[in-house]
């Protein structure tokens, strides 16, 4: 076989490799349900989104790491996809039986009480009241960077594989009677040098929807 037919076949035998890798790398997915589920979303008629709590973390280390920087980028993460969520669902209104707060409205409630940096340190039974809405969806965010974008630019030309990490999304809803957990959602993510919060929630949303508890 000539060189170039060889390694032709090489990089098809790769790809097919890499894309069943992904494929599965996403296949992982859990969810629960609390034994009176139904009767619970019944009562819930107006819901508010949390600003995400993301977390940036690297399997290498990068050697200019800025611990300030990290934690500045998380905090925007987070709220680039509670944005991405509301707007999500913002265009699909009509096909859910909840109407989602404006998440403008949330955030200025939180930080009046002063709780917007402190939301692990709150019930849901007890932000519920805050916001006045019937339950809270909660949600986190872990993202591992496991490659350089140009790493992944060159991977992406080569075998059109540009993932340049992974990430894990816990969704979670919770009534504002007691704070109980009503619904919990986890999916494994593939992320590329192309993936942003909106594409991220764009993608995720996708994937929850034929599990999302307030669809009609």
């Amino acid at each position: 076989m000539k060189p170039m037919k060889q390694l032709l076949l090489i990089i098809i035998l790769f790809t097919g490799i890499s894309a069943s890798g992904q494929f599965m790398g996403e296949s992982a997915k859990q969810i629960y349900k609390s034994p009176n589920y139904k009767e619970v979303l019944e009562t819930h008629h107006t819901v508010a989104i949390l600003p995400f709590k993301a977390t940036i973390s690297y399997k290498r280390t990068p050697k200019n790491f800025n611990a300030e920087a990290n934690t500045a980028e998380e905090k925007k993460l987070g709220l680039n996809m509670q944005e991405g969520m509301f707007t999500y669902l913002l265009r699909k209104s009509d096909k859910y039986t909840v109407q989602f707060q404006d998440i403008q409205r949330t955030n200025a409630l939180l930080k009046q009480k002063e709780l917007f940096d402190h939301l692990d340190e709150i019930l849901p039974d007890s932000l519920c009241k805050v916001l006045n809405v019937d339950a809270v969806i909660k949600c986190t965010y872990e993202y591992e960077k496991t490659g350089s974008e140009a790493g992944a630019i060159v991977s992406a030309v080569l075998i059109g594989n540009a993932k340049t990490g992974s990430g894990g999304l816990t969704m979670q809803i919770n009534d504002k009677k007691q704070g109980d957990l009503v619904w919990r959602f986890y999916k494994e993510m593939n992320e590329s040098i192309t993936s942003n919060a909106n594409e991220i929630m764009d993608r995720m949303m996708r994937k929850v929807s034929r599990n999302f508890p307030y669809e009609k």
